[in-house]
C-alpha cells in the first residue's frame, strides 16, 4: 500500500496539465488518472479540481468538448492546448530543478 503524499502548493496545476497530456480526459478521469500515475500516492478533492479546471481553461492551457462517458453519461472531456504542453514542459523543467536543488540541500552533511 502507498503512503498518500500531501500536495504541495502550486502543484494542482501542473499534475491536471500532466494527466491530460497523456490524453482528453473528462473530470473525475483526472482524478482517477493523477491517482494511478502517482502511484496512488495524490489524491485530488473534487472541490479542487474543477475549480482548476475551470481556470486553466479559461487561461487558455485546455480545451473541452463535450462527449460521452464510459458510463453512458454526458461528460465534459479536456484536451492539452498547445499553450497548455508548453506550460507543462516549462513547469516540468522548474520542478525538476527544484527537486535537484531540494535533494542536494537535504543530503547535505554537517561539519565534523
Amino acid at each position: 500500500m502507498t503512503e498518500s503524499a500531501d500536495l504541495l502548493p502550486g502543484t494542482l496545476d501542473l499534475l491536471i496539465l500532466k494527466a491530460v497530456s497523456l490524453g482528453p480526459k473528462h473530470g473525475y478521469g483526472i482524478l482517477l488518472r493523477i491517482q494511478q500515475i502517482s502511484g496512488g500516492a495524490l489524491s485530488i478533492e473534487q472541490g479542487a479540481l474543477y475549480p482548476a479546471l475551470y481556470r486553466l481553461t479559461r487561461q487558455g492551457l485546455l480545451s473541452t468538448e463535450w462527449g460521452t462517458s464510459e458510463n453512458n453519461r454526458r461528460a465534459k472531456y479536456y484536451t492539452l492546448t498547445a499553450a497548455g504542453r508548453r506550460r507543462l514542459r516549462e513547469e516540468t523543467e522548474s520542478w525538476n530543478r527544484t527537486v535537484t536543488a531540494m535533494t542536494a540541500a537535504l543530503r547535505a552533511r554537517g561539519e565534523g
